[in-house]
């Protein structure tokens, strides 16, 4: 039986948001088109109905990632402008728990190595993502200049990438979370 367009569509939005929590988890290397269908209780014969290839999959996969963890961050600090909205922001990033939970976290801290050496609509899709997570956040900063505050912004969410990263590389939990705080303070001082 045909599925209808809706169902086409639901299931494909069910494989990218299951694609954006394997890759962010477990690499985008690591991560087969048989392990994210198998993940969505699919066939892998049935990915090529959605998509063209796997670069295609992993370039709406961080799309969606990235939307993601904007609109995550954006309801955790309200709609507001201001210091204490960004303040809240960067808490939110810079915590055990977003270092705890890949697979619902910041696809840049996760898969930013891969994303760079990634195809040309991958890294472009990683490069809007990152573009509109720099405004949500300029939006943010205490600053009226807009070009200040995108400048700070910038470096703000450039200094919570790598942190983010260097703390899930690091073995020793106290050592981890001791390299969050020490950034989370520095980036909220902006």
């Amino acid at each position: 039986m045909k599925k209808s367009k809706l169902e086409t569509a639901e299931t494909r939005r069910r494989i990218v948001e299951i694609a954006a929590a394997e890759f962010r988890t477990n690499g985008i290397q690591s991560t087969g088109v048989a392990d994210v269908m198998a993940a969505a209780g699919l066939s892998h014969g049935g990915f090529y109905r959605h998509f063209g290839s796997k670069e295609h999959l992993v370039a709406e996969a961080c799309e969606a990632a990235i939307a993601e963890i904007i609109g995550a961050l954006d309801a955790a600090a309200g709609k507001g402008v201001g210091e204490n909205e960004f303040r809240t922001l960067v808490d939110t990033y810079m915590s055990t728990s977003h270092r705890d939970s890949p697979a619902r976290g910041c696809p840049l801290a996760s898969m930013g190595s891969e994303l760079a050496r990634a195809d040309e609509s991958t890294r472009a899709a990683a490069s809007r993502g990152f573009d509109d997570f720099v405004d949500m956040l300029a939006n943010r900063i205490r600053h009226s200049e807009e070009e200040t505050s995108r400048s700070k912004a910038v470096f703000a969410l450039s200094a919570m990438i790598g942190a983010l990263t260097i703390s899930r590389i690091i073995s020793d939990p106290e050592a981890s979370a001791s390299l969050l705080e020490d950034v989370r303070q520095h980036v909220a001082a902006i």
